[in-house]
């Protein structure tokens, strides 16, 4: 499966203490980058919401947006009715028994409030978290199924693209043979000038058999030098080796989304075959002799080059 390394996705989630959001938005990277963006409730977790997108991101730099809206009565501090309650029936209990018990003073209440805020705010500060934990998750199906079809449209445009390399090795290879026999017939016509050109009268000391069979020979020779049959041969594999690797794609749905990261990184495999062939293009091009050839090649380099562009963005 190809997968972009482009992509945007939101996760809302309310819960009775407010609503948690969840943005995570890529570009392509060479290797995966995290920026987090986390309020303080949730920093805590940071190194397991790490490892949850490690677990499931290969490449890309990625910036996760954590955002909470509180309900309005979730940080207020005030004196706690259920405290009072006890504290009141413990204060007439002791007096009870040493009726001078003094009640205790504002301060001492607020603190003694304060002190049981800060034990709701771990337990509303360890629910948040959970939920974000959860929230994360969400996200991130939406998050890998936004990067699978987008990959799948990239697949698509490359594809397009191998179809016009395929058709012009095709064209090539079919040219090449009348291409060679030009260039020999050029090459004779060649040395047949200059052996003019130095001895006019050369041509009656030689016999026809021995001229025709020098030209032969340095044709045959140079046209060993001009062969591009191997180079061909390569492109032909490497451009249907791309075909392979672009081809078997497929749209994924939402219960197809995987849990686990892609083991194999496609983008760097294919950007080690653009490698090649570009080699294998340069090649052709150093030993191009006729111009249908050279416009080949130029039309080959820029179809390499704008695949490699595309290939930037797959995971």
């Amino acid at each position: 499966m190809i997968y972009s390394m482009t992509a945007f996705a939101s996760q809302q989630n309310e819960h009775e203490l407010g609503q948690l959001t969840i943005e995570l938005k890529s570009v392509n990277n060479r290797f995966l980058d995290l920026h987090f963006r986390i309020p303080d409730e949730c920093r805590i977790i940071e190194n397991t919401l790490r490892e949850i997108l490690n677990n499931r991101l290969s490449r890309g730099k990625v910036e996760i947006r954590i955002s909470l809206m509180k309900n309005k009565n979730t940080d207020n501090i005030q004196l706690d009715k259920s405290l009072l309650n006890a504290l009141k029936q413990q204060l007439i209990q002791a007096r009870e028994f040493i009726p001078e018990t003094k009640a205790p003073s504002l301060q001492e209440l607020i603190t003694l409030s304060l002190n049981q805020q800060t034990t709701k705010d771990d337990e509303i500060s360890k629910q948040w978290q959970t939920l974000c934990i959860s929230t994360l998750h969400k996200a991130l199906d939406t998050f890998i199924l936004m990067r699978a079809r987008e990959g799948y449209r990239l697949a698509e445009t490359m594809l397009a693209y191998t179809h016009q390399i395929q058709e012009i090795l095709n064209k090539v290879k079919e040219r090449l043979p009348q291409t060679q026999v030009e260039y020999q017939e050029k090459l004779s016509r060649k040395l047949r000038e200059v052996l003019e050109n130095i001895a006019p009268n050369g041509f009656e000391q030689i016999k026809g058999e021995e001229l025709s069979a020098r030209i032969a020979a340095e044709s045959s020779l140079f046209s060993l030098r001009i062969d591009v049959a191997e180079e061909l041969d390569r492109l032909d594999s490497h451009q249907k080796e791309l075909h392979t690797l672009l081809s078997h794609q497929q749209v994924i749905s939402e219960t197809d989304i995987p849990q686990t990261k892609n083991k194999q990184s496609l983008g760097k495999r294919l950007d080690f075959l653009f490698q090649e062939m570009n080699r294998e293009i340069n090649t052709l091009g150093s030993k191009s002799t006729a111009i249908e050839i050279t416009q080949a090649v130029i039309e080959l380099k820029l179809l390499v080059e704008q695949l490699r562009e595309q290939a930037q963005n797959i995971e």
